[in-house]
């Protein structure tokens, strides 16, 4: 197994990180066991969770995600094993966050509760890697990350990061703690995938130069690069068939920017790559996302323990630079298809 270092720090990963927000909802928790065994055992050491998991996110299941994980992670020694969670972002954000009544913050008081839940609930007493879930575009960033800071000082994080933000919010964050002296955002996970190459625009520079890591997730397109939305039917049981059919605008919406004419033609491309490489068309979305120097660890999720085979099969892959120029030319052919 080949490690990778997150930012400038001493968290050493494997390629793929284990994505787990699916343990409480679609996976139960004698399923949830057994996706993460599986993981261990192929030696995977990096796992990611949050505080709002399971999806999709409800009052009642908030928190169950990690209150699975803690179980699990009991069973093993936990210095083997890189956790990553998540404080809700803000309620002024795209979306409402169905905990702490609605009024979630990105502020001292919300980061403070958020991270005593999360070290209840994981049973532990340190979390290695803690992320903003998104950006809040009220409080300013220095209250955001003088916060985080007081945490590392407390021994309760390691380090820090954010996730689903933009070049610019990661450039002044990074220049805020820089400024201030303090723990700054050591990786960004945003969405980055075959279908959606957007972070190449501006955040690989900003990542390059910095040195902070993308720890990519949805690195299969939600699951449309699979391939399994390109049938005669959508497939039963899928995430963006159920979402399709849903009186909810927003989640409306963001199942049309995962399955759209675009996104369906660009994976049927990638599909025939696949094909011609003899491997699955989830193979080869895993690797491509894994490739770049910028990425510390790709997130996977899944279901079901059978279903992480195909994505381990990327764990030894190395894409050529002949499959990747191809890779690139769809990309200029059919420009983001998510937008």
């Amino acid at each position: 197994m080949q490690y990778r270092y997150i930012g400038k720090t001493g968290l050493r990963v494997t390629p793929i990180c284990l994505g787990t927000m699916s343990f409480g909802s679609w996976s139960d928790e004698a399923e949830s066991f057994k996706i993460m065994d599986k993981a261990y055992e192929r030696g995977i050491n990096f796992f990611d969770t949050a505080e709002l998991y399971p999806v999709p996110p409800k009052t009642s299941w908030a928190g169950e995600t990690e209150s699975i994980i803690g179980k699990w992670l009991k069973t093993k020694q936990r210095d083997s094993l890189i956790i990553a969670s998540k404080v809700a972002g803000a309620a002024n954000g795209w979306f409402v966050p169905p905990i702490r009544h609605g009024f979630t913050a990105v502020d001292k008081f919300h980061i403070k509760r958020a991270i005593e839940g999360t070290l209840k609930r994981l049973q532990t007493d340190y979390i290695d890697l803690y992320q903003m879930h998104w950006p809040d575009t009220v409080v300013p960033i220095e209250e955001s990350l003088k916060a985080f800071d007081e945490l590392v000082q407390e021994g309760k994080v390691r380090y820090v990061g954010t996730s689903n933000d933009s070049a610019y919010g990661l450039t002044k964050a990074n220049e805020t703690s820089k400024r201030l002296g303090i723990a700054r955002f050591e990786s960004i996970q945003n969405n980055f995938s075959l279908n959606n190459p957007r972070f190449l625009d501006e955040l690989a520079h900003v990542c390059r130069e910095e040195q902070i890591s993308l720890l990519p997730y949805s690195p299969i397109g939600g699951g449309v690069l699979s391939g399994k939305y390109n049938g005669a039917f959508y497939p039963d049981n899928a995430r963006y068939s159920e979402y399709l059919k849903s009186d909810n605008i927003r989640v409306q919406a963001q199942a049309t920017r995962f399955v759209n004419e675009k996104s369906l033609q660009t994976t049927a491309k990638y599909m025939q790559i696949a094909k011609r490489l003899e491997i699955s068309p989830v193979t080869l979305a895993v690797a491509y996302s894994k490739q770049f120097d910028f990425v510390a660890s790709t997130i996977i999720g899944a279901r079901t323990a059978q279903q992480l085979d195909e994505s381990f099969a990327a764990l030894d892959l190395e894409l050529t630079q002949e499959t990747m120029k191809e890779i690139k030319g769809i990309q200029e052919d059919i420009m983001y298809p998510m937008g």
